[in-house]
């Protein structure tokens, strides 16, 4: 009998130090803070939930001024040929103006809604330079009004082919890249249209120019 109550006795210590022997680690674990663990942030694209990297898209600045200089040039080549409509006397010419008239509002369409996409202020109207070339046109007649008209058309249309074909060739907006490339036929055409019009009106036009 005295040796079981001697036996309980043992045991019965033995688990109260194993017990504060546990308390104690506890304890010690619970003075130590947990390592921290960066949350992981998926990227997200506007409207279309998680996505995989994105990247910012800087517009180049070559592409956006050539959207500008288009839609200047629209509004002026839509003036001019509705004054060669309006004011010359020769049927080929003022057909010439009203195809100018056409061409030009559908490439205004165009790059207007390009100016959009590119975050472009699209110009409200021709330059200064090109509104002083108008109101000097508008006060001519005759076959002066038609020699200068197509001087400064051929001119006008001459630059703008060079510029959509370096732009077919090194647009950075694939967009762009491709209106360019598809447009610049369509001036081409025109421009020879112009050229062969200044022959049969014996009007002198540099090549080089």
């Amino acid at each position: 009998m005295i040796v079981k109550q001697a036996r309980n006795r043992i045991l019965f210590y033995a688990s109260i130090a194993l017990l504060s022997s546990q308390t104690a680690l506890m304890q010690k674990g619970f003075g130590q803070s947990a390592p921290s663990i960066a949350p992981y942030n998926q990227p997200t694209l506007p409207d279309a939930g998680a996505a995989g990297p994105t990247r910012d898209f800087q517009h180049s600045f070559a592409d956006q001024a050539f959207v500008k200089l288009v839609i200047e040039r629209d509004a002026a080549e839509e003036q001019l040929g509705q004054l060669a409509h309006q004011k010359s006397q020769s049927p080929d010419i003022r057909l010439l103006g009203q195809k100018m008239i056409e061409n030009r509002t559908k490439l205004d369409e165009q790059f207007k809604a390009m100016a959009k996409s590119l975050d472009v202020t699209a110009p409200k109207g021709p330059t200064k330079k090109d509104d002083q070339l108008i109101a000097r046109l508008a006060e001519l007649s005759g076959s002066q009004f038609d020699d200068e008209y197509l001087k400064a058309v051929i001119k006008s249309n001459r630059q703008d082919l060079k510029d959509f074909q370096l732009e077919a060739q090194k647009a950075q907006d694939p967009y762009l890249l491709q209106a360019a490339q598809q447009d610049a036929p369509m001036i081409s055409k025109h421009l020879q249209e112009i050229e062969d019009a200044a022959r049969v009106h014996n009007v002198a036009i540099d090549p080089k120019k």
